[in-house]
């Protein structure tokens, strides 16, 4: 990495931890905090490139971990991992030229991949769903759906009417879902091998713990992201033209 690269990586962590607690107000479902903050590493993933928003995202989720619940393993578990995955994944698609077929392609696949392993754990486990939401089958499935559908919305019209922002809507679709499976997945498991009296989990979180975290997650954060993204990151482009150069000349040497 170039020392400039570098630096944005501090800086990113360093916004992301801090104004991420500023603005999480105590909100929370399973200890996955409110997150409107996701939106600083996703626009520095697309200015600096996916390496500098995955690594900012990673270093600043770990400093807020340590801060808000002291389980440093768990961050690196869930937090680290699913926020590398999300801001990588969003400034890798956004920085390379892909036709809206393959972009359509990845979309559905990744969106499948994704709604399977979410719905698995509830459609197994019935009775412990019901359980710990309160809540049929039905209408957890309902509650994803609806979240996926209105996120998939959001592209589409960005998609028709916003063509320079199809790949940055298109990655933040995938990045997110793909780093939120990352989260509930790995909390819930990490909630079943590392429960105690005195930790952070007392008991093991049920199955259903899954799809909930994930809408939770992806409602939270993804109207962020799609709404504040653009306007942030054409303002850095107006600022500093050189970045939209730099991207340019990426792309013409892939």
């Amino acid at each position: 990495m170039r020392s400039s690269e570098i630096a944005m990586i501090g800086i990113c962590a360093a916004l992301y931890a801090v104004i991420g607690l500023l603005t999480s107000f105590g909100l929370s479902l399973g200890g996955v905090a409110f997150w409107p903050a996701v939106v600083i590493p996703s626009v520095f993933a697309v200015l600096f490139g996916p390496w500098v928003g995955g690594t900012g995202a990673a270093i600043g989720i770990f400093i807020r971990d340590v801060i808000y619940h002291g389980d440093p393993l768990l961050s690196l578990s869930a937090g680290v991992t699913g926020n590398f995955a999300m801001c990588f994944l969003i400034g890798y698609i956004s920085r390379t030229s892909l036709s809206r077929k393959k972009l359509g392609i990845s979309v559905i696949v990744s969106g499948s991949v994704i709604i399977a392993g979410i719905l698995l754990p509830t459609l197994l486990l019935p009775a412990e769903s019901a359980l710990f939401t309160g809540l049929r089958n039905s209408e957890i499935i309902a509650l994803l759906a609806a979240v996926v559908a209105a996120s998939v919305l959001a592209v589409a019209v960005l998609f028709a009417f916003k063509k320079e922002w199809r790949n940055f809507s298109s990655g933040a679709l995938i990045g997110q879902g793909v780093g939120a499976t990352i989260v509930a997945i790995v909390v819930w498991l990490y909630s079943n091998l590392f429960f105690s009296p005195g930790g952070y989990f007392k008991s093991p979180l049920p199955s259903s713990f899954v799809p909930l975290v994930f809408v939770w997650t992806v409602a939270t954060e993804i109207p962020f992201v799609l709404v504040l993204g653009p306007p942030i990151i054409k303002a850095a482009y107006r600022a500093f033209p050189a970045l939209r150069l730099t991207q340019k000349t990426e792309k013409k040497a892939t």
